[in-house]
């Protein structure tokens, strides 16, 4: 056979599985790129639809779409924040038949590795997966189980040579080709899931060398994200309207509060759907001093829009980045229902993470033997970190570095395939 005949060779790339976002990429033949895998767009929202009526299950955008729209299935989102826990070990009802949460996490990478090679038109075969400094705050076992599990997920979806990068580190090799000097910086990663910290040396006569290992000066992060400002916002301006915290007819006890909370967390909210609580939430309804609350709630989960509720808030939670004001909006559930939202409050309802994100920096300075004024540079990705009091935590600690921004959600994912690149040619 010719060599212009040959098949051509399998390639490797960079692959940043996000809680809120996932993206690929590959160098083939020039500068590392992201594929644009979802509707032209190179973020491809880490959501699953699977259908009442449908074979295979939609990812991204169109699983989003499909559960605005009303269609019957169930719908799943933040399906990286599953790993580390128990979940990613037990099965969950799909219709009739219980399915591995492991397959459903595999539907997803499987699906986003066929689309890069059909529009490269190669077969991808190694793979630099991203994952967070800490997939499980204080537990080394379950950390290393949890990259353990997505390794052996990567494979089972066709990668035959699997290895890992932290995403802040890729996030500063990203970064560092537009270093002119040497420099010091801090990259803060603000993901969905998980906030993690590296203190990085970079220049630009450092980018070429195989064995960066020495310039990583120390690693650091919280499984603190996106996810926990939604689940803050959620309780701290909607659940109040749909019963929680309100009393019961006998005054000294309030509503049970474990439904509000799975309707807060989006890798619970299907919880929200098991046969067991309608029945149990109409019983409380008919004990309750403010049953009209109740009916809303009650109402949600019939219509099965949980994870409505939290499109809505994370929507707000953008908003307020910009804005001291916003409005969540749940016309759908109740006509001109409208729930107000500030800045201020979200502020309030999330200064413990801020407390929290700040001590994963400080404390990574530390373990880098550094002060505030060794950092030159503060570089923020991850959606996230568009958050004010995100940013302030960071820069508090450091308040004299020339703060940053790259690209929110393709930083990693570019880095990534830098690194893919750098290991496997």
């Amino acid at each position: 056979m010719s060599r212009s005949s040959a098949a051509p060779r399998p390639r490797a790339c960079g692959l940043d599985f996000g809680t809120s976002n996932s993206t690929l990429g590959m160098a083939a033949g020039g500068p590392p790129a992201l594929l644009a895998l979802d509707h032209g767009s190179t973020t491809v929202p880490s959501a699953v639809f699977f259908g009442l009526d449908r074979p295979e299950p939609l990812i991204g955008r169109d699983a989003v779409t499909a559960y605005v729209d009303g269609v019957q299935g169930r719908f799943m989102r933040s399906l990286k924040s599953i790993l580390g826990t128990a979940l990613i070990d037990e099965k969950t009802q799909l219709f009739r038949r219980r399915v591995p949460f492991r397959d459903i996490v595999k539907s997803y990478v499987a699906t986003l590795k066929a689309r890069a090679e059909a529009q490269a038109g190669v077969a991808l075969d190694r793979v630099v997966h991203g994952r967070p400094v800490h997939f499980v705050d204080g537990d080394p076992e379950g950390d290393a189980r949890a990259e353990a599990t997505l390794a052996a997920i990567a494979r089972e979806a066709g990668f035959r040579e699997v290895s890992f990068q932290y995403e802040p580190v890729a996030a500063a090799f990203e970064h560092e080709r537009a270093v002119t000097r040497e420099t010091i910086a801090l990259i803060a990663d603000i993901g969905g899931g998980t906030s993690d910290v590296t203190v990085v040396r970079l220049g630009p006569d450092r980018r070429g060398r195989d064995d960066r290992g020495a310039d990583i000066l120390a690693n650091g992060g919280t499984r603190l994200g996106g996810t926990d400002y939604d689940r803050a916002l959620t309780l701290a301006a909607v659940t109040p309207a749909l019963g929680h915290g309100s009393a019961m007819k006998r005054g000294d006890i309030a509503v049970p509060s474990g439904p509000y909370f799975d309707l807060a967390t989006w890798a619970s909210v299907n919880r929200l759907y098991d046969k067991a609580v309608l029945p149990m939430l109409r019983q409380v309804r008919r004990d309750a001093r403010e049953p009209t609350k109740l009916d809303r709630l009650v109402h949600l989960i019939e219509q099965r829009r949980g994870h409505s509720v939290l499109i809505e808030v994370e929507r707000a939670k953008i908003a307020l980045s910009d804005e001291d004001r916003a409005r969540i909006a749940l016309d759908w559930l109740e006509g001109g229902l409208a729930l107000p939202a500030t800045r201020a409050g979200l502020d309030g309802a999330t200064a413990p993470l801020a407390e929290r994100l700040q001590a994963t920096v400080r404390d990574t300075l530390a373990a880098a033997g550094l002060g505030a004024a060794g950092i030159d540079v503060v570089v923020f990705t991850g959606g996230t970190s568009l958050v004010p009091s995100v940013r302030a935590a960071v820069c508090g600690v450091v308040p004299d570095a020339t703060v940053v921004d790259a690209d929110r959600f393709g930083a990693v994912g570019l880095g990534l395939t830098i690194e893919a690149q750098r290991r496997y040619g």
